[in-house]
């Protein structure tokens, strides 16, 4: 019975192979040449061992991490300051009407 999965083949004996590229390759409809299917084997393969190397030292007492530093968000408390005006805001717009920006139209739109 032909196998299904690249896990299961890969557990089997412990490497990708040329026939289990093809077989990815024939599931995802994509045409390989030779020369991509060494490639990809070989890439797999690597890939496939180094997902075993950190397989072998996660373990239940080792947490899981996203990051290997801790990050927090560094954040400035709200205080009120002094603020441009609007007519500062304003004074080098190439345009601007009733108070506001004014800007071109965008896909067709009117303004």
């Amino acid at each position: 019975m032909p196998e299904t999965t690249v896990a299961g083949s890969a557990a089997a004996n412990g490497e990708i192979t040329a026939e289990t590229v093809q077989h990815l390759a024939g599931l995802a409809r994509i045409a390989l040449t030779d020369d991509e299917v060494a490639s990809l084997t070989s890439e797999l393969d690597s890939i496939l061992t180094s997902i075993a190397k950190v397989s072998e030292v996660a373990s239940d007492d080792v947490p899981a991490t996203s990051h290997p530093i801790p990050l927090n968000n560094v954040m400035r408390p709200d205080e009120i300051a002094d603020v441009l005006t609007r007519e500062q805001a304003l004074a080098n717009a190439p345009e601007s009407t009733d108070g506001m920006f004014r800007v071109s139209s965008i896909l067709g739109e009117e303004q």
